[in-house]
């Protein structure tokens, strides 16, 4: 593949646009059925299977804890019309990266990669690689049997992040067909799920009052907290934008994908909450944390149904992972091509996808997976994403001022309303986190907001160390 450094041109900026346009992959293979299904593979991880958890021991109202998952799907859709319109305006292959590189400065989006490498993709891919281990353990040795000596959820962990990694670097047509497939099995069996939950659960525990009314638990401080842990758990509906590139209709394809994608997370996000509230005491689903998936599923129909819950997370690990594995390293080989100190990254074997930008994501995932602490780096993941995400977002409105002459196949619905909700709805959480810092444990407030500058401005700093310094003749 033909290179284009970004120093042939005096213009930085301006060339860093141009070299992602021309260096786009050839062999764009994405519909708008993959593209969906990636949105829906990389939003539905475990998030969703553990927050409801610790959230009824936060706010003890069931009504609360719906409004939760409600305003993280109102902000998800609001994100996501926004990034329609900037995926089909600017349809080049490496998300925020482009994106704020094309709309702001170069040195953002160069930040906005380094963060995607270091917490939106390594970071979420050593969590779901140790949480698929842990419950692929379980369900083969159970819970009384003593583990072997070789640490089985380690093993397995890695074993599965390593198969995914060389299946989408030897063949992105491979990779594509079998992440459909997991993608379709996770849907259906939470479908399935839901809809017995539905029937046999007592959904008359769903409006029962709490120990705190609704209204005085969305008022705490707490609930902006829990916000934190719900957006995590959306996490994934811009998936679209990192592969933009490689689609075969972008004008059509990419605005569809990421809508559609979305809708049906949230409806799914819903559906499954009203069934975990529904299926016993809250003391229960607040004593399960991490588990709340299992005891709900056993509530509703035996103790059994509770390894039914556990393969279908194992599948949707599978599936995720695997949406993980394709958008991530994108976004470094774009990079790559863009910075000749970094043109290592833009490695790609024939009809396969970016080897070595795939190889670094798993290096760096497999050496958080044994240095990761699960909540506080859950935090960590969400507020720093968040941040990069209401930057982009805003830059729908800059790109509207500034060129209003840009073709824009697609354009956000409820402009510029939609955006500012996103922009409201983030802005409040973090916040309200920074406010709270040190009254809220769990998320160990005080140090994911260190974590998130660090991590940030260190981004900067890299720019700076391998950006052009002359350009060439």
């Amino acid at each position: 593949m033909a290179e284009f450094p970004v120093s042939q041109t005096p213009n930085h900026q301006q060339s860093l646009t141009d070299a992602g346009a021309k260096t786009a992959p050839a062999a764009a293979g994405i519909g708008l059925t993959t593209g969906t299904l990636l949105i829906v593979a990389n939003m539905i991880g475990v998030g969703v299977f553990t927050t409801t958890g610790y959230m009824v021991a936060a706010l003890q109202s069931p009504l609360a804890i719906l409004a939760a998952w409600a305003i993280g799907g109102v902000a998800a859709f609001c994100g996501a019309l926004a990034y329609a319109e900037l995926g089909a305006a600017l349809p080049r292959n490496g998300g925020e990266y482009q994106l704020l590189s094309r709309i702001y400065h170069p040195a953002f989006g160069f930040t906005a990669g380094w963060v995607s490498l270091v917490v939106g993709f390594a970071a979420p891919q050593a969590l779901f690689s140790m949480t698929f281990g842990d419950y692929l353990s379980q369900l083969l040795f159970g819970d009384a049997a003593p583990l072997p000596s070789w640490n089985p959820p380690l093993v397995f962990g890695l074993l599965l992040m390593a198969l995914l990694s060389v299946m989408h670097s030897v063949h992105i047509g491979t990779g594509s067909r079998a992440h459909n497939l997991f993608t379709l099995g996770k849907v259906l069996l939470i479908a399935g799920f839901i809809v017995g939950g539905l029937i046999w659960g007592n959904l008359s525990q769903v409006t029962a009052a709490g120990e705190q009314s609704a209204v005085s638990a969305i008022k705490s401080p707490i609930f902006a907290v829990e916000l934190v842990f719900v957006s995590f758990a959306y996490t994934g509906w811009n998936t679209a934008a990192y592969l933009a590139g490689e689609f075969r209709r972008p004008s059509r394809d990419i605005p569809w994908s990421v809508l559609a994608g979305t809708a049906i997370v949230t409806v799914l996000y819903l559906g499954l909450n009203v069934v975990f509230l529904a299926s016993g005491p809250l003391a229960d689903l607040a004593s399960a944390k991490k588990k709340v998936g299992h005891v709900a599923a056993a509530n509703l129909f035996g103790s059994s149904a509770g390894r039914f819950v556990s393969w279908m997370i194992v599948i949707g690990l599978i599936s995720t992972l695997s949406a993980n594995i394709m958008a991530g390293p994108r976004v470094y080989e774009a990079m790559g091509r863009d910075y000749p100190l970094l043109r290592f990254l833009a490695v790609r074997r024939a009809g396969g996808g970016p080897v070595v930008a795939i190889l670094l994501q798993a290096l760096v995932a497999a050496v958080m997976i044994v240095t990761a602490s699960f909540e506080t780096l859950l935090a960590y993941v969400t507020v720093t994403l968040s941040l990069i995400a209401s930057l982009t977002v805003l830059g729908v409105l800059v790109l509207r001022y500034r060129e209003p002459g840009l073709a824009r196949p697609y354009r956000t619905w409820g402009y510029p309303v939609t955006p500012l909700v996103f922009l409201a709805l983030e802005g409040w959480m973090i916040i309200q986190l920074i406010r709270n810092s040190q009254m809220i444990a769990r998320a160990g407030a005080g140090e994911v907001i260190v974590a998130s500058a660090v991590t940030l401005a260190s981004g900067f700093v890299l720019y700076y160390l391998v950006r052009p310094k002359t350009a060439r003749p």
